[in-house]
């Protein structure tokens, strides 16, 4: 069992923790408050590279909770800041992808947008995904370009039930190119590290709260922290049961584990 006195940092995954689609989930604003009261310093990382931060903070503002862009951390922006400090400038990107994922690439002018001889192909969750663009991403990956994936989550919950996500995309482009991307978001350490250095606070302090085993559980293992699973969202109790990988506390939701943290 964690020893909650132990903990002064909360990685929060989204999508399945703090809410549903546009909906609140329990807990989750009193969660958050009693982060503040108690001065626990908290981040929310998601997989989901679709929304920039300015637009979780006004989502999350709607659903009644208020956090601030600068807390909020997705795998575009990590992905960003991952090719940023291994690829220099003017190298060239086809990026498959929405709003959050664009504006991480290319909002500085570092990357060069191009559909015909990218050197990458960056591919995230897209809404508007049309066969035209996964043609262009096969073709370039298959003249030689690097493929990159924000994230591997095949699902991501909404009001309507699981849907797809950016790792049904990868499969696509995986299964028609036969190359295996590199991934930079969850279940990888670099999302977990920039977290922790975004809210100066050592690992052994943190503690990570997610709905997926196979990238927030994973993913808290591989960056060498504590972790809680609550099954508000992706993965289910028989899952969980049948499953070698285990985290360190299981809750059914943000309430019960903040009576915990009170407790």
């Amino acid at each position: 069992m964690i020893d909650f006195s132990s903990v002064r940092t909360l990685l929060f995954d989204m999508d399945g923790v703090l809410y549903r689609g546009k909906t609140q989930l329990p807990g989750a604003r009193d969660m958050l408050a009693f982060c503040e009261r108690e001065g626990i310093a908290y981040a929310c990382i998601t997989n989901n590279s679709t929304n920039t931060p300015q637009r979780y903070e006004q989502k999350l503002a709607e659903m009644g909770m208020p956090v601030p862009a600068e807390r909020v951390l997705t795998s575009a922006l990590v992905t960003g800041r991952y090719l940023r400090n291994h690829y220099p400038r003017g190298t060239t990107i086809y990026a498959i992808g929405m709003e959050g994922l664009h504006r991480a690439l290319f909002d500085d002018g570092y990357f060069v947008r191009e559909e015909a001889q990218p050197q990458l192909v960056v591919q995230g969750a897209d809404f508007d995904i049309t066969y035209e663009k996964i043609k262009r991403g096969c073709l370039a990956i298959r003249a030689g370009a690097r493929f990159i994936s924000t994230n591997p989550d095949k699902t991501f919950p909404s009001e309507e039930g699981l849907i797809p996500g950016a790792g049904a995309l990868l499969a696509a482009l995986q299964a028609a190119t036969g190359v295996e991307p590199e991934i930079i978001g969850k279940p990888q350490p670099p999302m977990f590290r920039v977290a922790l250095e975004l809210l100066d606070s050592p690992s052994e302090r943190a503690l990570v709260i997610g709905d997926r085993l196979d990238t927030d559980i994973a993913g808290a293992q591989n960056a060498g922290l504590r972790s809680v699973l609550v099954l508000s969202g992706v993965t289910r109790r028989e899952e969980l049961e049948q499953n070698a990988l285990q985290p360190d506390a299981v809750f059914d939701g943000l309430p019960d584990l903040l009576a915990a943290m009170q407790g």
